[in-house]
């Protein structure tokens, strides 16, 4: 069974239930709330959420969705001028398990034993996933038609979503065999330690961040985060910081009315003539002739 919840001040309520799958979704200035959920997909839409997870720390907003495994403690914070609009899927105990046993085993085994006992959890990436192709167009569908849908549809849905986030790990896991390491298990934990400081950058690209300070974050040395961040994702923590200031820059340009100089200072840079260069680069355009073509 599948249940709306609408108002976040039952989220407590929500994560305590054992049985069934529940669908959040909410608009809220500010929030806080801290404990412990099942499976979940994390969605924001109109500005940001901010997950604490152990020493890893995920800032959700339109650009990605997190996903949190079963039995996970986490705090979230929600602190915005305008309303932030929440969409969270949480996954009963098992569900996730089935949807994969019934995809993996041949027809001949399904047939014979339809309803397994215990199946091996599934461990997901907890990580920032940028929206795709896979997963993405099926959340914003359910989003937009869940309120007038009946349960059976709805649990179909989920199932179909449950499919989507497997093909989503499967591609992670891809990008984590770009690592040069002979166990898949030591793949998987360098993986995660690097997922942890680019997520940690992405959360607080505003801030003087080192080299350094990430390597802390994912519990490597400098060199080796910085070695093996460039094998998996194809840049390294400052490009990628770099890129995280600008982006948000545009965002900023496009959208707010803010002097161009409060601009660069608000996503992290320190100098307004590097600022201009770097985005000249990038875009082709100055600031302000971006800021104009986007009005």
């Amino acid at each position: 069974m599948v249940i709306s919840v609408p108002t976040g001040a039952q989220h407590d309520r929500v994560l305590s239930n054992k049985k069934d799958c529940w669908i959040l979704h909410e608009r809220a200035r500010h929030y806080a709330w801290k404990g412990t959920g099942g499976l979940s997909i994390k969605a924001f839409f109109g500005g940001r959420a901010h997950y604490e997870v152990g020493c890893a720390h995920h800032a959700v907003d339109e650009r990605s969705y997190l996903v949190l495994n079963e039995g996970q403690t986490y705090a979230i914070s929600i602190e915005s001028p305008q309303p932030v609009e929440s969409f969270c899927l949480f996954f009963a105990p098992g569900f996730a398990e089935e949807v994969r046993r019934s995809l993996s085993l041949k027809a001949e085994r399904l047939l014979d034993e339809p309803n397994a006992g215990d199946l091996a959890p599934i461990h997901f990436f907890e990580k920032n996933y940028a929206h795709d192709s896979v997963l993405t167009p099926a959340l914003r569908q359910l989003k937009q038609n869940y309120a007038t849908a009946e349960k059976g549809g709805l649990v179909e849905e989920l199932h179909a979503i449950v499919e989507r986030l497997l093909k989503v790990h499967e591609i992670a896991r891809r990008e984590s065999n770009r690592l040069q390491a002979l166990r898949r298990a030591t793949r998987d934990e360098l993986y995660r330690r690097l997922c942890r400081a680019r997520d940690y950058a992405n959360a607080f690209f505003a801030q003087p961040i080192t080299l350094a300070d990430l390597a802390r974050v994912a519990c490597l040395s400098p060199n080796h985060l910085l070695r093996a961040f460039r094998q998996v994702f194809g840049e390294t923590p400052h490009q990628f910081l770099t890129r995280s200031r600008l982006e948000e820059a545009c965002r900023l340009l496009a959208q707010s009315e803010a002097r161009v100089t409060d601009v660069c200072l608000e996503v992290g840079f320190e100098s307004h003539g590097s600022f201009s260069a770097l985005f000249h680069r990038r875009f082709g355009v100055s600031p302000t002739q971006y800021r104009q073509s986007k009005r």
